[in-house]
């Protein structure tokens, strides 16, 4: 994963090659280090398209098709995604700092060395994804859907979950300890191979034991 992740646009190894872009988005379009500078896109087609050491900054989408898109080494800055469609996309060697991701369907998806910092993510679809040395990094998950997915070396410190699903997903390596709040609506399902304190451990007995169909009840 990335080990820093830039907090300036100047920061980045690419900045003094971006291009500002202009015009609507285009499905299967490969955008060469450019930089998409606010602006508002509104139920477009990018589907297929790459992006390449691209920069997004204070951009809203909303509705907007990116159905089996390519981010590599792209860097996202507060923007606003709603309603889009992400599904099959792939993301790898990115950053996603100060946004929010609302109504995203993004199953079936790669995340590969992602970090995602002060993001809230809200009703989003990751089942089936496949998400690799990713970061969620004090961000707030709610009712975010990571059900049958791969989650490989993923880590949320800082971070508030949710409704947060896990039924059927596979984890390995997945670190948990950091998490500022724990709602795991299906309880035990899921957490083989996750990293859990003490303490969280004794927070999500109830919901263990709920699941497993035990009554807890003192004299």
């Amino acid at each position: 994963m990335p080990q820093r992740v830039p907090d300036r646009l100047e920061d980045l190894p690419y900045a003094d090659h971006l291009l500002p872009h202009r015009g609507p988005l285009r499905a299967d379009e490969r955008y060469d280090t450019v930089h998409f500078d606010g602006g508002e896109y509104t139920d477009q087609s990018a589907v297929g398209a790459t992006f390449l050491e691209c920069a997004l900054t204070g951009v809203a989408l909303s509705g907007v098709k990116l159905r089996k898109a390519r981010f590599n080494e792209a860097w996202v800055q507060a923007g606003r995604w709603v309603a889009c469609d992400l599904v099959d996309s792939e993301w790898q060697d990115s950053a996603v700092t100060g946004g929010v991701l609302a109504g995203i369907a993004a199953h079936g998806s790669a995340l590969r060395r992602v970090v995602l910092r002060g993001c809230k993510l809200e009703a989003v679809n990751l089942r089936a994804a496949v998400l690799r040395d990713v970061v969620f990094e004090d961000c707030l998950l709610r009712d975010v859907d990571f059900a049958e997915a791969r989650l490989t070396n993923v880590s949320f410190p800082g971070s508030t979950l949710e409704e947060v699903h896990l039924r059927g997903a596979t984890l390995t390596g997945v670190d948990l300890r950091g998490a500022v709040r724990l709602d795991l609506p299906d309880g035990h399902q899921g957490l083989r191979g996750a990293l859990l304190s003490s303490t969280q451990l004794l927070e999500l007995a109830p919901q263990f034991a709920q699941a497993l169909g035990i009554t807890v009840q003192d004299d």
